[in-house]
């Protein structure tokens, strides 16, 4: 595996996956493959998907440094 995802969860989320993996013994990178390709296996697409690439504005809306597009 090449690639690598950056999130952030919230404190409940971050909370389940700890006790998630510990009480499975599954590490928690497996934990949301799994449940992406649950996802993916549904066949929806998140309802917000259909806005994708439909948003108009400034291509430089970041202000954090290193992350601006240019």
């Amino acid at each position: 595996m090449s690639n690598t995802v950056t999130i952030r969860l919230t404190k409940d989320l971050a909370s389940w996956l700890d006790e998630a993996s510990k009480q499975s013994g599954i590490p928690k990178g497996r934990i949301v493959r799994e449940q992406l390709e649950k996802a993916r296996k549904t066949g929806k697409s998140p309802s917000y998907m259909r806005l994708a690439g439909s948003v108009r504005g400034a291509r430089d809306l970041s202000a954090r440094k290193g992350f601006s597009v240019k």
